[in-house]
């Protein structure tokens, strides 16, 4: 029967044993939202159901998130990326358009490396994957005693007065301020000691003392034929705008957008802009087709050159020109 857009209902099913929550709305070609690290389904509901309005938009709760179950599991990229592709095929869903917000976007790029068959497009939303540099509050839920210590500081007085000083903050109008809502969010959130478990094993996947470890730089050319779109916005200060330079530079045919007067979460700050981004991208472009002989033969070739990891503060040196929109390919 068909979907259609409206307020956002939760939806449960089982994969593996663990209950998976998440919200379907709208009819047409199928849009997977991924939020970022802490968050849950309701980070996209200022673009909901806009975005449902053309597109069938599925968006879940991570494992480890939200109302989606917390086990101890795999909370690897690789593992989210399985998540979302099991996700997919018991809700009857072939191929995709996936839209990643930070650490959703380093799943999204998994999901398309992994699952290029299932992977129309890619849309990065201030993604991890692109650059070391990273918050220091990211990198300090890698030190040891973070459990401990975020079971005292999330005890009920403290959070609630630590939360309610963080969106009065969030709404003093000071730009440098304004991601302190969602902030917020992700702190109380952390009452919850499988979500504190939760989150230290994804952060520990992907994050170290120094910063971000795993990137897309090596395998960027793997994406010849899936069209990219990046989206940034100017005053992020969770992951600098600066790796959308380092994103033009792996994939240099790719489309950038920074959007002004936004933080590390564009979509809410400007979420009529940023669902007329991504409707442009998918009018613009042609879905990606995966053919096995040209990953084979892209595979056995290998990158132009070499790519070289990024150090803090610097620009890929990678001259990687093989990613290419899908369009006429």
């Amino acid at each position: 029967m068909p979907r259609r857009s409206g307020p956002a209902h939760v939806q449960y099913v089982t994969v593996h044993g663990h209950r998976r929550a998440y919200v379907r709305m709208g009819t047409g070609p199928a849009l997977l939202l991924l939020h970022g690290l802490g968050c849950d389904h309701t980070t996209w509901a200022p673009v909901l159901e806009s975005l449902a309005r053309t597109h069938t938009v599925i968006a879940p709760d991570l494992l480890g998130h939200g109302e989606s179950d917390k086990p101890r599991a795999d909370y690897s990229l690789g593992g989210y990326a399985n998540g979302m592709r099991d996700l997919l095929t018991l809700l009857g869903i072939d191929t995709v358009t996936v839209v990643g917000h930070s650490f959703g976007g380093g799943v999204a790029m998994q999901f398309a490396y992994q699952f290029p068959e299932r992977t129309e497009r890619l849309v990065l939303v201030a993604s991890g994957g692109l650059g070391p540099e990273v918050t220091p509050a990211i990198r300090a839920i890698t030190t040891p005693g973070f459990h401990q210590a975020m079971a005292v500081l999330s005890a009920p007085g403290i959070r609630h007065l630590t939360t309610g000083a963080m969106r009065l903050l969030a709404g003093s109008g000071v730009s440098q301020l304004r991601d302190l809502g969602e902030v917020a969010a992700i702190y109380d959130s952390f009452k919850d000691p499988r979500a504190r478990a939760a989150i230290r094993h994804v952060v520990r996947a992907v994050v170290d003392w120094k910063g971000q470890i795993v990137t897309m730089a090596d395998r960027a050319y793997l994406t010849e034929a899936m069209p990219m779109c990046v989206v940034w916005g100017a005053d992020d200060l969770v992951i600098p705008v600066g790796h959308a330079s380092n994103a033009r530079a792996l994939a240099p045919t790719a489309q950038v957008e920074i959007v002004p007067n936004a933080g590390h979460f564009p979509h809410k700050d400007h979420p009529e802009r940023f669902v007329k981004i991504v409707r442009d991208f998918i009018r613009s472009t042609e879905p990606s087709r995966y053919d096995r002989d040209h990953w084979r033969d892209l595979i056995d070739a290998g990158p132009p050159e070499a790519p070289v990891q990024a150090e803090a503060g610097q620009s890929p040196r990678s001259p990687v020109h093989a990613v290419r929109r899908a369009a006429g390919a």
